[in-house]
């Protein structure tokens, strides 16, 4: 009798151990943050989960959304692919399906995403980069109220952000000493015609996502600043043909810029902030980072290889679409490294796939796959006006939905083969 006791009173302490481990769990959960709001308030089903059930429209809630902001993957569902779109509508129910308000999209960055869907210390951030104001930002241009279309958008891109390097004949740049160091060909001569290219973005998401050989398969790809390929093929590809940096990796010399071979491989590009609009003299005499010293080491060190300077202007020019483009104010800083390389290699190539700028179901704090640094700052921007980067890709995205959601994947058109 005094065992069975025990174990009623050993029963006892454990059931209540376990309520209490779960009230303190749905306590923790109030606290999470849904990095990305979904496309519709009836929320949007992954491309094949898993197997099972069919799950109706009344259950897909946010509920469906775990703590980090992710799918939950435990959620099987039946699918219909219907241009890109998936559908819980049964098949035989034409008179649904037909409708768009029936189906159901994958879950994908919200294009209308805003700061409001930001953590607090992110707000903050934001509002303080609009106070500092350090590029001396006046924007003047008009604030379009009503979204563009696609078309639109990307004709704005084209014909108003204009890709160049710094070449001999620019001002400062054009003395015998630099000619010695600045590139002979420009970077179109340098490359040629690319059909295909992939942007490779360096987000914790690419880990486990064995998109390698598809990155690979493309005619080039780009990567951006210490991003490794070696030990992670698997995920990224081990083919790099040109390599974006930041002026700040290529000064700081923790970052062993002249040494480490990962920078030997490929076109090499570095773009400096400058203040806004500034005419190349003044940027010059004032750089945010002093890189040119350590850009004439590099080259001396390595003359064959095609090392250019992105001329600063272009910066700007794209900064201004998307203030433009956004129903807020922005940061008023350069924009990201991700968002200078994709209009880049829009300008070369005639169709770009992006990988992990817009997140997939992978979806993840961890800012880059070959480092173990956790911040949301790195999905939804801080310093840069990252979040509004991404509201104008989703929306000039010609792809399909349920490829950003299990590839990370964005296709954009090239700039020769639009007709504005």
């Amino acid at each position: 009798m005094v065992h069975i006791n025990l174990l009623k009173k050993l029963m006892c302490g454990i059931l209540l151990l376990v309520v209490l481990t779960i009230c303190l769990w749905r306590e923790t959960r109030k606290g999470y943050y849904i990095p990305f709001k979904t496309e519709s308030k009836s929320f949007q089903i992954p491309r094949a989960l898993g197997k099972g059930d069919v799950l109706t429209t009344h259950l897909l809630s946010s509920k469906a959304v775990n703590e980090k902001g992710q799918l939950s993957a435990a959620l099987p569902v039946k699918l219909n692919k219907v241009k890109g779109i998936i559908s819980s509508t049964p098949p035989g129910n034409n008179a649904v399906a037909k409708s768009k308000k029936s189906l159901l999209s994958v879950n994908v960055w919200n294009e209308d995403n805003s700061s409001k869907n930001l953590i607090p210390r992110l707000q903050k951030v934001k509002n303080n980069y609009l106070a500092m104001n350090k590029y001396n930002v006046t924007y003047k241009g008009q604030r379009n109220t009503a979204k563009l279309s696609p078309e639109k958008l990307l004709c704005q891109l084209r014909d108003r952000v204009n890709v160049t390097m710094i070449h001999g004949s620019d001002g400062p740049f054009n003395t015998s000493e630099w000619q010695m160091y600045l590139p002979r060909k420009n970077l179109s001569q340098e490359v040629g015609h690319f059909r295909q290219c992939a942007v490779v973005s360096s987000a914790g998401s690419l880990k486990f996502s064995h998109l390698g050989p598809e990155i690979d398969s493309h005619d080039a790809v780009l990567r951006f600043n210490g991003a490794p390929t070696i030990g992670f093929q698997n995920d990224v590809g081990e083919k790099t043909t040109v390599r974006l940096v930041n002026s700040q990796l290529v000064t700081v010399e923790e970052q062993k810029f002249l040494t480490d071979t990962l920078y030997n491989t490929g076109i090499l590009i570095v773009w400096d902030p400058a203040p806004y609009h500034a005419e190349i003299h003044e940027w010059y005499r004032k750089p945010d980072y002093s890189f040119f010293v350590n850009y004439k080491a590099y080259r001396t060190r390595h003359p064959e290889q095609p090392f250019y300077i992105l001329n600063p202007k272009m910066q700007w020019q794209l900064w201004d679409i998307l203030q433009e483009n956004s129903l807020e104010d922005i940061q008023p800083n350069p924009p990201s490294s991700g968002m200078l390389g994709i209009v880049i290699m829009m300008t070369l190539c005639d169709e770009v796939n992006v990988y992990e700028f817009l997140p997939s179901k992978r979806q993840t704090d961890i800012c880059h796959y070959y480092q173990r640094y956790h911040d949301r700052a790195c999905t939804m921007g801080a310093y840069h006006p990252l979040l509004f980067e991404k509201n104008l890709v989703k929306h000039i995205n010609q792809g399909q939905n349920e490829l950003i959601y299990t590839h990370g994947k964005v296709t954009l058109p090239g700039f020769r083969n639009m007709h504005c």
